[in-house]
């Protein structure tokens, strides 16, 4: 069906479904956002979505959900924003528990990309004689799950990078001590950031200058879980006292040289990920290895070198570039300016405030 042969309540139905599943975020990688809708009659009865990793899935929850409300839900439609899962992993199958509550019909917004699950539940849910249809504000649900379909496709996680820039173009000052110089506006945006990601990356010099924290604090962080800071240390320079490595968030430092006895955090020893120089990595083994460890969005937070590197690589997919008023004087230049992220492939797609900032926001389609 094309999106014009849906009816109009057909269609409230799955927006509801794809606004409930965004409640979810930050707090279900690696599994994908879902919601759920359960209607009959014309009427949704009962809704449900993707809490966190481990509970529920969304069509589980929609019809814990119709019991809760002591409604039946024999006979209803569900709508659901993605494909029901036909296979056990963290929970039973959704399939399965879409027959066990009589479910007659799914409309269903994206198949699944998962190359091992792909189409397994539609097949299941028609031979036990479930209508199924499809496609219903796809490219919505697509959207909403793109990190998720880019890693099942690609097997490697997204690529988010963050800059804060004063009215120079400049990240820090080269006199003074490192000192936040944005609203507490655009701070909170980058903590919602850090919660929606899977892990977050600096280099070396970042944590020597620094000694960032890399964590969530300024948002709430439910039922998620803080992301994996990464450090890319060619030569293991990052400090044992750096909060990094000694507080009880998990850290992975990347380097060619020396050993990490001593660190306490997960170091890997990777001599074929450098070059000769600091900042030479081989940034598509960097990406190839966080998709293993099922790593889905990857937020850059510095600094210029790492910066430069992603974007000359045309790596980078999204990028939340902070212009604050402030002067740092003579500073580090972050070497970004709209004719870079247009080099490296992006386009501005929104431009708003942050407090007294300028939030821009580019992607890559």
């Amino acid at each position: 069906m094309t999106d014009t042969q849906w009816s109009e309540f057909e269609r409230t139905c799955m927006e509801q479904a794809l606004k409930i599943a965004q409640q979810g975020e930050g707090q279900v990688s690696p599994n994908p956002l879902v919601g759920c809708v359960l209607a009959r009659d014309g009427e949704i009865i009962a809704e449900g979505w993707h809490d966190h990793l481990g509970d529920l899935h969304a069509e589980q929850a929609a019809i814990a959900d119709a019991e809760a409300r002591g409604v039946a839900t024999q006979g209803a439609t569900a709508f659901v924003t993605l494909e029901p899962c036909n296979h056990h992993g963290r929970t039973p199958p959704c399939t399965e528990a879409l027959l066990w509550a009589g479910i007659k019909r799914v409309v269903i917004a994206a198949e699944d990309v998962n190359p091992t699950v792909r189409g397994g539940g539609i097949d299941y849910l028609k031979k036990a004689g479930i209508q199924v249809s499809q496609g219903l504000l796809e490219a919505d649900a697509r959207q909403q799950m793109h990190a998720f379909m880019h890693w099942c496709e690609c097997r490697r996680p997204i690529v988010i990078l963050k800059a804060a820039l004063d009215c120079n173009g400049n990240v820090d000052s080269k006199s003074g001590p490192p000192a936040r110089f944005t609203s507490a506006e655009s701070l909170d945006e980058v903590h919602q950031l850090r919660k929606d990601c899977d892990a977050v990356l600096v280099g070396v010099n970042t944590v020597v200058r620094d000694n960032p924290e890399l964590t969530v604090r300024r948002v709430e962080l439910g039922s998620g879980k803080q992301p994996l800071r990464i450090v890319l240390d060619r030569t293991l320079r990052t400090p044992k006292s750096a909060t990094l490595v000694s507080d009880e968030h998990e850290t992975l430092i990347l380097h060619c040289d020396g050993s990490g006895d001593g660190l306490e955090c997960e170091t890997i020893l990777m001599p074929p990920l450098f070059s000769e120089s600091e900042e030479g990595v081989d940034l598509v083994q960097l990406l190839d290895l966080l998709g293993d460890r099922e790593i889905q969005n990857l937020l850059v937070e510095g600094g210029p070198d790492v910066w430069a590197r992603f974007l000359a690589d045309d790596l980078v997919d999204e990028a939340y570039i902070f212009h604050s008023k402030a002067d740092l004087g003579e500073g580090l230049n972050s070497g970004i300016s709209n004719t870079v992220l247009e080099a490296a492939g992006l386009h501005l797609v929104e431009k708003r405030e942050s407090g007294v900032d300028t939030l821009q926001i580019w992607n890559r389609n």
